[in-house]
């Protein structure tokens, strides 16, 4: 039989259970010139506890703390069994620096779970962010101990552990200090994960706390038949106030009213919300991304993959910066954005022509126009005249130089006019194109109704973009003439 494919419904549950099982963290402000204890909570200092006594040389760690307090260590991501942050040392590239810890077993989180649902004050302890000590202590030790925690960093060190790592575990304190969650998502489950399971067990507790608080009536079960005739009911004793008859198979006596609900209707209706804060301000430049590691055997390259990051930051910046803030009490009209959808080709060409806006060729742009060419199908001369282009005018810049077309009537034909007022060279027209090609120059007319000036070897018919657009078909033939 062919498995019955997932809901929709499961699909989003177990995505949900998954990012509750990953949590990032960006980096801590740094605490130059602080002194005294590192973490502020027991359990923090627990965890330190755990690192210092088993760590091989102080140095490292007074290093590690260090580095902790100037802020060396970048976003931390945190799941089952592993912590993972990089952090600056005193080369360029950061160390992928990682610590690993045992997660508990199922059986474990069973007996932790049930300490928790059977004691209400820990649940609240834990929802007030701090780490009761019968819970950290209990049956399943939340908290390492000597050797629980495995240091691992990309440096050549071979410290246990490094000041990269034991600057991590400094910094890992401090998540702690804040959110004792932190180090129950680290052991293997997640906070929501964790809080719906408790709820669960505390909706079953107290069911079975209530049938357990339920009055025996002694009644007979309606279904239930006795061997023999039935028993009148007794008579009341005189004077006794009479009591009404009960219905078929209840207890005497009157019954409590029946426990009156919520609608529906009424808890999922509309109901006035307080307004949204208003949006934070934008920043005067788009923020970059932090530096990624040098490691062996990664799957990509790191200097492109943080290129790409600060070029999704700058767009990002400037789609915000155009879009203004909006009228109080208005929402945000809808405006296009300042980018258009570009084709595969254009927007490599434009990110080649972004990663290295100078004009001259090095070896990181001759390897960066060879991975492009293959990537492509074209060859690195067609990428780097292209990459000219853009440099010269953008996409279209990029448009004339691998299409003509034909201009109306106008200012194309006022050129020439103007080019032989100003005593310039005659050039003959073709299509968009006023051309000299015994001297090596050319004027491509654009859409945009501005020049763009092109050489080449005398005679040859091999056209390259040269200097910047001018809407004036003087200025850009003189400034071409001038080289």
């Amino acid at each position: 039989m062919t498995p019955r494919p997932s809901s929709g419904r499961a699909a989003a549950a177990d995505r949900l259970a998954r990012a509750d099982r990953s949590r990032t963290f960006p980096p801590l402000p740094a605490r130059p010139g602080a002194r005294g204890l590192f973490a502020e909570s027991w359990w923090g200092s627990a965890w330190l506890d755990a690192l210092e006594t088993t760590a091989l040389d102080s140095a490292r760690l007074a290093r590690g703390r260090t580095y902790a307090r100037d802020g060396h260590v970048d976003t931390i991501n945190v799941t089952p069994g592993r912590i993972v942050a990089t952090v600056r040392g005193s080369r360029p590239r950061p160390y992928s620096a990682e610590i690993r810890l045992r997660t508990l077993t199922d059986q474990e989180w069973d007996g932790l779970l049930d300490a928790v649902a059977a004691d209400p004050g820990q649940l609240t302890a834990l929802l007030s962010k701090k780490l009761p000590r019968a819970l950290a202590e209990g049956e399943a030790h939340l908290l390492p101990g000597p050797g629980d925690l495995v240091p691992r960093c990309s440096c050549p060190d071979q410290g246990r552990p490094c000041k990269h790592a034991a600057a991590l575990c400094f910094q890992t304190a401090r998540l702690l200090d804040a959110d004792p969650f932190v180090l129950l998502l680290m052991r293997g489950r997640g906070e929501r994960e964790l809080l719906d399971a408790l709820s669960r067990r505390n909706t079953a507790l107290t069911a079975h706390e209530a049938r357990a608080h339920t009055p025996a009536t002694g009644q007979p079960s309606p279904h239930h038949r006795t061997a023999g005739p039935a028993t009148p009911p007794a008579a009341p004793a005189p004077g006794a106030p009479a009591v009404p008859d009960a219905a078929p198979g209840e207890p005497a006596g009157k019954a409590a009213p029946p426990a009156r609900g919520v609608l529906a209707r009424e808890a999922l209706a509309d109901r006035p919300r307080p307004p949204l804060p208003p949006p934070l301000p934008v920043p005067p430049r788009p923020g970059r991304p932090p530096a990624l590691p040098d490691a062996d055997h990664l799957p990509f390259d790191p200097e492109t993959l943080a290129f790409l990051a600060a070029d999704a930051a700058a767009r990002a910046h400037a789609c915000v910066s155009a879009a203004g803030a909006p009228a109080p009490g208005a929402g945000r009209p809808p405006l296009p954005g300042p980018f258009p959808a570009l084709p595969v080709w254009e927007d490599a060409i434009r990110l080649a022509a972004t990663a290295h806006p100078t004009a001259g060729l090095t070896s990181a742009t001759r390897a960066l126009y060879r991975d492009l060419a293959a990537a492509t199908g074209r060859t690195t001369t067609d990428v780097a005249r292209s990459v000219a282009a853009w440099r010269q005018g953008g996409p279209e810049g990029l448009a004339l130089l691998e299409a003509t077309w034909n201009p109306p009537a106008g200012d194309f034909d006022r050129a020439r006019s103007a080019l032989l007022a100003a005593d310039l060279p005659a050039l003959r027209p073709r299509h968009n194109h006023l051309t000299d090609a015994d001297r090596g120059i050319q004027l491509r007319f654009g859409h945009d109704h501005r020049w763009y000036p092109y050489e080449s070897e005398p005679g040859a018919d091999d056209w390259w973009p040269t200097g910047p657009a001018d809407p004036d078909p003087v200025g850009a033939l003189t400034a071409l003439l001038a080289r």
